[in-house]
């Protein structure tokens, strides 16, 4: 697979945390001690280091972390497990992921969220020989659902979603429950705030953890606060950055990362980059 780009660029995380915390243009630039013309030029993709480092503390941000996208000095390093297949469609302007994770031994598997077509994971499944038996939603939004009646035809397999999120014909689970296939497990977590119900799912049994988060947290980023930007900020901190570090994040959109990776170069999260 080719690379796959960041979601966000500098200006996509300042926007993100300005539209989350509430301020104008003009307050910005009054409590980062820059003219209003120059945070506009920012902005709009002038990078310029000094002024990342000025605003980063009035928005809550890594400061290193924010420079370091601007400069476009980071990449997650490639990231794998036996188990694990990842699936990347374009959708409108933008791609769009999808995942299945499986057991070896039973040939058993799931499948989280549709891409804006499953054509391609269905044709893994088929040429691996693997029962897809659970069909699980991160989220509702249309791009992660594109192409639900495919799989719900091609499989017969149930569909979950968390049951804030509820979307039609998923069987609702409240976080918490936990889910078996074969020697998997398959713990959900509450990560909302970019979606009023998201869910992170927590898969074990693999030879490496993995965490398939949807939009809730990017590489370098996070989802928008559509529905809360301090419920995203909060349920991410606690649900998704209390796994271990060597935990594969299988994000909505961009590449996989790692937790550790995360506390190292997200700018949201500037508490782990002191």
């Amino acid at each position: 697979m080719k690379e796959i780009p960041l979601e966000d660029n500098f200006t996509d995380v300042v926007g993100k945390a300005q539209r989350g915390l509430g301020l104008s243009d003009a307050e910005l630039a009054r409590r980062a001690g820059v003219g209003v013309n120059e945070l506009g030029h920012f902005k709009q993709g002038a990078f310029d280091p000094s002024v990342a480092r000025k605003v980063a503390a009035p928005l809550q941000l890594g400061a290193e972390a924010l420079i370091e996208l601007g400069q476009k000095a980071w990449y997650p390093e490639p990231q794998e497990t036996p188990g694990l297949a990842m699936f990347n469609t374009a959708y409108e302007d933008m791609t769009v992921n999808s995942y299945l994770v499986f057991d070896f031994q039973s040939k058993q598997a799931a499948v989280f969220d549709t891409g804006s077509t499953a054509a391609g994971l269905l044709a893994y499944a088929k040429e691996n020989k693997l029962k897809i038996e659970l069909l699980f939603l991160t989220h509702s939004h249309v791009d992660h659902v594109a192409d639900l009646e495919r799989l719900e035809t091609a499989t017969a397999a149930p569909v979950y979603a968390g049951e804030r999120e509820q979307f039609r014909g998923a069987q609702p689970f409240a976080a918490g429950k936990v889910f078996h296939l074969g020697r998997l497990k398959i713990e959900t977590r509450q990560t909302s705030g970019h979606a009023r119900g998201g869910i992170t799912y927590v898969v074990s049994g693999l030879p490496r953890r993995v965490a398939v988060v949807g939009d809730a947290l990017f590489a370098a980023s996070m989802g928008g606060g559509a529905v809360s930007y301090e419920e995203a900020l909060r349920t991410n901190r606690k649900e998704i950055f209390s796994l271990p570090d060597d935990t594969i994040i299988c994000p909505g959109h961009g590449p996989l990362t790692t937790v550790g990776e995360q506390k190292k170069h997200n700018a949201f999260y500037p508490e782990f980059q002191k």
